[in-house]
């Protein structure tokens, strides 16, 4: 009965390992499941593409593009509760982002 018990708290221990490392894994909020943290936003670079972005914080909350005549603007918008990035791109390419993350929650 006593390995029973033992086997068993053995195997929730490891559980519980493997789901902490699985979320921290992905680079999400470990709470919401949203990419919009500091350490992803920070990996966003001015040149990147839009796929490229994608990649890191997943589809956009909203976006909006505005043909400029010379050049197409769009915004992507990332909203998780009251964090937000955006990410402007000019004719698709990273041009300038802006956020509320900080380092200190």
């Amino acid at each position: 009965m006593i390995m029973k018990v033992s086997s068993i708290r053995f195997a929730l221990f490891a559980a519980i390992i493997t789901c902490v490392v699985c979320v921290t894994g992905c680079e999400r909020n470990p709470f919401s499941g949203s990419k919009l943290t500091l350490d992803n936003y920070n990996k966003v670079s001015t040149g990147m593409s839009k796929s490229q972005v994608e990649k890191i914080l997943g589809a956009p909350t909203n976006s909006e593009t505005k043909d400029m005549i010379i050049f197409k603007k769009t915004t992507y918008r990332y909203e998780d509760g009251k964090n937000f990035a955006m990410i402007t791109f000019k004719n698709d390419e990273v041009d300038g982002k802006d956020t509320n993350l900080s380092a200190n929650p």
